[in-house]
């Protein structure tokens, strides 16, 4: 900050006229039941999952050992985006997050889209979790006979209870969750550390740089592979926005989100790039699969018993991980959205616990008509939502920068003023992240199968959405009290 943005700041801090932080309306009711660990731990669920445990395979057979680079790339713009979610936290802490804030900086229409689409990215990811326990739950022979929608609807049914008993049980669920999967990937790499300082053989061969050497180097297939998988991996980091929207229901805010907040890159590095150039370093790329997880064949080539059932039950807690935080956030976002007018009156709704019902019941509705497309379509329904929930990825975290951009415009006109906690070199991080997502985007269309078709579905739901803003804009107008609204809402729609 320069020497006269900060005169221009303390000026701003003794002048009546300057807008106070303005409050909320759906953050008023929640109890502040998360601890410190609680929020931590939640960081680091958002940080790890599927993408990793799951994912990571297919990725190491396509891109080779340069995989951990696009990890790493990609860790360090969802950092940014983490990073300016948490100054505006600090700013102003809500239960409704980045919803909140698009209302504040980007005005009742930013904050209706960013809403919507976060809750399509929600709901779609929860029939793509309770998909995933199914699927997982089979692998095991006594859950074979049991149909997967079954399985799916069972899943939704326990998570859901979590989620409406209170906010304490949903932090100590994500904390043991976080637990289960911080340990596991500790112990893969003390195993793996091992076997390289012992160059014990794996697979018949000895483990090291010999391994990467010897089967076409760093980039063995080339740089493109490297770029394209870049789109898969930066959804591998989905999720770490509920650092924001944990940070309205913890009673120290301005202690806890900085640190949970900056924790997050030594894990990206620690967890994501250390796990892959171990990975990288026991076997080459093409003996991984998008079938199997890394980790289990690994285990499974230096002959530990049981490391598939072990993983598995990892992977399967990583998804339930994914499916509670979902429940947790669209609950608090919808909520904050229905204050406003955008979102059904009911999904306002809390309970007696101070749980917001109401928008994690709608959410679960949606989860419902997935145990529908489970029962109907098995085999394709994982694909179908994953990548439609791309897409409300990508959107969620660039109307994040978007506000960034505008809330430091306005500390730098000293209407709002900065907390210590900063995302520095601001604008350019904010168009540089803005500019890889939209990237990101575009890779999908290198995938006729799926990922065109996903990018084909924009203009269905920005006509939806436009739909669905002239349903809801006079009530919108008689919530927020302007009385110009409706006027400026004929004006345009930009």
């Amino acid at each position: 900050m320069s020497s006269k943005d900060a005169v221009d700041i303390a000026q701003a801090a003794d002048r009546p006229e300057v807008a106070r932080t303005p409050a909320d309306a759906g953050d008023a009711g929640y109890s502040k039941g998360l601890k410190a660990r609680h929020v931590n731990m939640i960081a680091i669920g958002g940080a790890i999952g599927t993408g990793l445990f799951l994912g990571a395979g297919g990725r190491l057979h396509n891109a080779g050992p340069a995989l951990a680079l696009a990890y790493l790339v990609c860790g360090i713009f969802a950092f940014f985006v983490v990073r300016a979610l948490g100054e505006l936290v600090l700013y102003r802490p809500s239960s409704g997050s980045f919803v909140s804030y698009a209302r504040e900086f980007l005005g009742e229409k930013g904050a209706y889209v960013a809403g919507w689409m976060y809750f399509l990215n929600w709901s779609t990811t929860g029939i793509a979790d309770i998909t995933a326990i199914a699927l997982y739950a089979h692998y095991w022979s006594m859950f074979t006979s049991v149909p997967q929608w079954v399985l799916a609807l069972i899943a939704l049914a326990v998570v859901l209870a979590v989620n409406l008993i209170s906010v304490k049980i949903f932090g100590e669920m994500e904390f043991w969750f976080a637990i289960i999967k911080v340990a596991t990937l500790v112990g893969f790499m003390l195993i793996g550390i091992f076997l390289l300082a012992t160059q014990h053989d794996v697979d018949g061969t000895k483990p090291g740089l010999s391994v990467i050497a010897d089967h076409g180097g760093v980039f063995p297939h080339g740089l493109m592979p490297v770029v394209l998988v870049m789109q898969g991996v930066i959804f591998a980091y989905a999720a770490l926005e509920l650092v924001g929207v944990a940070a309205g229901e913890t009673a120290e805010p301005e202690k806890i989100v900085p640190r949970a907040v900056n924790s997050i890159m030594w894990r990206v590095g620690l967890f994501y790039v250390g796990s892959v150039v171990l990975l990288a370093l026991l076997l080459p790329g093409s003996v991984y699969s998008a079938d199997q997880s890394p980790f289990v064949t690994v285990l499974s080539k230096i002959g530990i018993p049981a490391a598939g059932d072990v993983m598995n039950l990892v992977v399967l807690t990583a998804a339930m991980s994914s499916l509670n935080s979902g429940l947790y956030s669209t609950g608090r976002i919808l909520r904050s959205m229905a204050t406003a007018g955008s979102a059904p009156k009911f999904t306002a709704r809390m309970n007696r616990s101070q749980v917001p019902y109401g928008g994690i019941l709608l959410t679960c509705a949606v989860c419902v008509l997935g145990v529908v497309l489970n029962y109907r379509l098995p085999d394709q329904a994982f694909e179908i939502v994953l990548n439609v929930a791309s897409l409300g990825i990508i959107s969620t975290w660039v109307i994040i920068m978007i506000c960034h951009v505008v809330f430091v415009r306005r500390a730098r006109a000293g209407q709002v003023t900065r907390p210590h906690f900063q995302l520095k070199f601001t604008p350019v991080t904010e168009i540089a992240t803005i500019a890889f997502l939209m990237v990101c985007l575009g890779l999908m269309w290198n995938d006729p199968e799926v990922g065109r078709k996903t990018l084909l579905l924009i203009p269905v739901i920005a006509v939806m959405l436009v739909a669905g803003w002239f349903g809801v804009r006079r009530r919108v107008a008689r919530n927020t009290g302007r009385e110009s609204f409706r006027c400026s809402c004929r004006r345009s729609w930009v």
